[in-house]
């Protein structure tokens, strides 16, 4: 993965528990570097390590990190430069997310190395929306789960969001619902 999702890992970290915190969540991954390079690739690895040793440190489950992460990510990622990016990727949810593909299209343009995941939205009724989510990452449904949260923070709404099936083991493919209140 890209330094810039373990740049929001320790930004995550640091903000929970201090520069202490992220520091002892490195040495127990086994991670010798706790700055990394937004634009450099890291090995996958090393990502769901730091969450692994976060976990741990943490006392929350994995799933619980990932969820969070997911939800700062947005944050984040919207502070160190991308927030002009998202902006221009819609001005509402539905719109946003059916962007996504598009937007992770500009950004692997300076990111060659960048493997996105694939989105894809059906509307199912007037204020619900089926998100499918495909990547060749397993294990990060929790955060998909965040970053909607996160999403549905940043457009100012109130939704339920809901992770109605997984085919993980066959085709890395899960399917979420959000329907907004």
């Amino acid at each position: 993965m890209h330094g810039l999702v373990n740049r929001a890992i320790e930004d995550m970290a640091t903000k929970a528990g201090g520069k202490d915190c992220w520091q002892a969540i490195c040495k127990k991954a086994n991670v010798n570097e706790t700055s990394f390079l937004s634009m450099k690739d890291y090995p996958d690895e090393v990502t769901y390590s730091l969450v692994g040793a976060a976990s741990e440190m943490l006392e929350q489950p994995s799933e619980e990190i990932l969820r969070a992460f997911g939800k700062h990510w947005i944050l984040f990622t919207a502070q160190e430069g991308y927030g002009d990016l998202m902006a221009l990727s819609g001005s509402d949810l539905k719109s946003f997310l059916q962007n996504l593909n598009r937007m992770h299209g500009q950004v692997a343009a300076s990111m060659p190395d960048l493997t996105p995941p694939q989105f894809s939205v059906e509307e199912i009724g007037e204020q619900r929306f089926r998100i499918h989510y495909q990547s060749t990452r397993q294990g990060l449904a929790p955060m998909v789960i965040g970053m909607l949260e996160g999403l549905v923070q940043r457009f100012d709404l109130t939704a339920d969001i809901e992770h109605v099936e997984s085919q993980e083991a066959e085709t890395n493919h899960e399917v979420f619902e959000i329907a907004i209140c």
